[in-house]
């Protein structure tokens, strides 16, 4: 259950979930990336569709969330993207709804700029390198934490709207251990790949500029 339905988090909930998510995509517009418009489409589409393939877990379903892999080839940009993505489910499918809107993205799209910060350096590095083992193993974690981080930010939304939802953020912890393993092979084959044909598509991200100032500073006096 990565979408969260409306009627199930509290108000203040919601509240905080829309604040951070109109400051994150007014943020991530000025960051903006234009050379990854096209790449963004792309994986919007891909995250889009994924959800629609849904595999029942016990009481719930899960789906692959591929917001590892948006974090890890987009940073900033993965953030409008997912908005994008989630507006277009609520829309067509039904899945989450408006007012749950701004909590459904926080949940996903924090994940992706987490594994944007953490793993685009080491990779940009490692691609240089000519590290294909590595490479398959950043990706591997990126597809890990995207899941992981979801699925921490999902129990957490529900255990802060009412202790009632602790069982079922239990169970909700444990259906995603399985997507995880997927998810992190999937990111794996994918990054892989693509730093194979399209080296350039996984060179360090925007994210870091945005959250290492210092570092960006140093670089340009050099």
């Amino acid at each position: 259950m990565a979408h969260i339905p409306e009627g199930v988090v509290s108000a203040p909930v919601l509240i905080t979930g829309g604040v951070i998510a109109v400051a994150a995509l007014c943020y991530a517009v000025r960051k903006l990336d234009y050379a990854k418009v096209p790449h963004a489409a792309v994986l919007a589409a891909c995250f889009f569709v994924a959800s629609l393939i849904a595999v029942p877990a016990g009481p719930s379903s899960v789906h692959l969330l591929l917001n590892g892999m948006m974090g890890l080839l987009l940073g900033w940009t993965a953030v409008p993207a997912i908005m994008v993505a989630l507006v277009l489910q609520a829309v067509f499918f039904g899945f989450g709804g408006p007012l749950v809107l701004g909590v459904n993205a926080v949940n996903m799209a924090l994940p992706a700029l987490i594994v944007a910060w953490l793993l685009s350096g080491a990779l940009s590095n490692a691609i240089a390198n000519g590290e294909q083992r590595k490479i398959y193993l950043l990706g591997g974690f990126a597809g890990l934490i995207g899941v992981v981080g979801t699925a921490t930010m999902v129990c957490l939304s529900l255990i802060a709207s009412s202790a009632a939802y602790l069982t079922a953020a239990k169970i909700i912890a444990v259906t995603y251990l399985p997507l995880a393993i997927v998810e992190a092979l999937v990111t794996a084959t994918v990054v892989g790949f693509i730093a194979k044909v399209a080296p350039e598509m996984l060179l360090k991200t925007r994210v870091e500029q945005a959250l290492q100032p210092e570092e960006q500073g140093n670089a340009e006096v050099l």
